[in-house]
């Protein structure tokens, strides 16, 4: 199994797989720089029941060239046990220790008969447990603002603790842009024992129309405030930079200090952004801001 100090905060980097080869070409830049500032590992996205599974392991496969350390998200929702554990045979050969454990979403248009052998993270991180020990260190997803999906908050918990006793290791959120939804979520999972590091997920504001889009898919609130100065810039990118890149640092500072146990940047395949925020918190991937 991966080591894993709980004591020292992990930071790392999301990537996509991109959909032609320019856009590849494009992202082997991109990794190289990001990789020079010494994060913990990168996570690879999985499309919605597995539609990107090609291009992911094509991802991956770039990363370990690189012999970068690679946490592939592998998502249940859509596949079959047996298609599953091939995969995780497949990252066990290529010396990959770490998993990010999720449902995933139907493709559109594919209706609930055609889910798969699972429908829910926790059976998936169950499974991968009972098929590979503890050689995975598992993360899961964590939703500070409630899961859109989720009836109530307290439904919400009762599944990601669900998530825990099945064995995950450790939790990555959606990302947010309130503080306080994060600190009340950590304080909620301390009232029910469940101990696991929880890393906030950060997502670098470069385009407000992306960003909203995003979020009312995903359910992160965007504070009002921090709205309507973005709508107030208009098609003015550089002021919406600007500004977004003030609130994200701002966020980060007040969650490192709050006790945060690292933070991973939603990236969004550009390295810019976010290593201009990693560049100005101080970070690396062994010590604190």
């Amino acid at each position: 199994m991966t080591s894993y100090n709980p004591t020292e905060p992990t930071f790392s980097f999301e990537l996509f797989p991109p959909k032609t080869p320019a856009g590849m070409e494009k992202l082997d830049a991109s990794i190289d720089k990001l990789n020079a500032s010494g994060p913990a590992f990168f996570s690879v996205t999985y499309g919605a029941g597995g539609s990107t599974r090609e291009r992911t392991f094509e991802t991956i496969d770039m990363l370990r060239t690189k012999s970068i350390d690679t946490a592939p998200h592998l998502a249940c929702i859509g596949s079959t046990r047996e298609e599953l554990r091939n995969i995780l045979r497949r990252y066990r050969n290529q010396g990959i220790n770490r998993i990010v454990a999720l449902r995933g979403d139907l493709p559109s248009g594919m209706g609930i008969g055609a889910s798969g052998d699972f429908r829910y993270a926790n059976e998936l991180v169950e499974f991968i447990r009972n098929e590979t020990g503890d050689h995975f260190h598992i993360e899961v997803a964590a939703y500070p603002e409630v899961h859109p999906q989720a009836p109530d908050a307290a439904k919400d918990m009762d599944n990601f603790k669900r998530k825990v006793d099945a064995g995950a290791n450790a939790a990555i959120t959606q990302y947010f842009y309130n503080p306080d939804a994060y600190f009340g979520f950590v304080d909620r999972c301390r009232q029910l024992n469940i101990k696991i590091p929880v890393v906030p997920g950060i997502m670098p504001i470069t385009n407000f129309t992306q960003l909203a889009r995003f979020s009312d898919a995903c359910g992160a609130e965007i504070p009002r405030w921090v709205r309507k100065r973005l709508e107030s810039f208009g098609d003015d990118l550089d002021s919406i930079r600007g500004f977004g890149h003030e609130v994200v640092l701002g966020l980060c500072r007040r969650l490192l200090d709050g006790g945060a146990p690292g933070l991973h940047f939603y990236t969004m395949n550009q390295s810019e952004p976010t290593l201009r925020l990693w560049q100005e918190l101080g970070l690396n991937s062994n010590s604190s801001a």
